[in-house]
């Protein structure tokens, strides 16, 4: 069964890095802007959270780019050939990702966050309060082609 759904932003970013790169986003601050058809109330009580869940478009992806099947995690070859969902990489069919941030401030529609690993001008399609409780309930489990690939990411 196909549906087609149509997701308009809710926000975009604006500030931190321009251009996606691997590793390295620990510390990058970024705004997250509100869009104005949207009152302010939205964002109450948002501010008593300290990280949030932010769901958002790949934007710079282009089509052609975008991976269906297996491959090698960024092009690794002694990493294992894995499915397009059995890894987070950006060139995915729908282009979406999910990243978990810490929150630094609410003033107005302005959403201050850290450790966002999204790009200046990306359109945000959810914003999410990181509740503890939602997450994992048992041991996380993951390959070690992972562990490697994530050893540098939030340096």
């Amino acid at each position: 069964m196909t549906t087609n759904i149509e997701l308009t932003p809710v926000a975009t970013v604006v500030g931190g890095r321009s251009e996606a790169t691997d590793d390295h986003w620990a510390g990058v601050q970024a705004d997250i802007v509100l869009e104005d058809r949207f009152p302010l109330d939205a964002l109450l009580g948002l501010d008593q959270f300290s990280h949030l869940d932010i769901v958002y478009l790949f934007h710079g992806v282009e089509e052609a780019s975008i991976v269906t099947g297996a491959r090698h995690p960024r092009g690794r070859q002694e990493w294992p050939l894995v499915g397009i969902f059995a890894q987070r990489a950006k060139a995915r069919p729908n282009r979406i990702g999910v990243s978990t941030c810490r929150l630094l401030g609410v003033t107005g529609r302005t959403i201050r966050v850290a450790d966002l690993d999204a790009i200046d001008g990306t359109p945000v399609l959810d914003i999410k309060p990181y509740v503890a409780e939602m997450g994992p309930r048992t041991t996380v489990v993951e390959p070690e082609w992972i562990k490697e690939l994530m050893t540098d990411y939030w340096q």
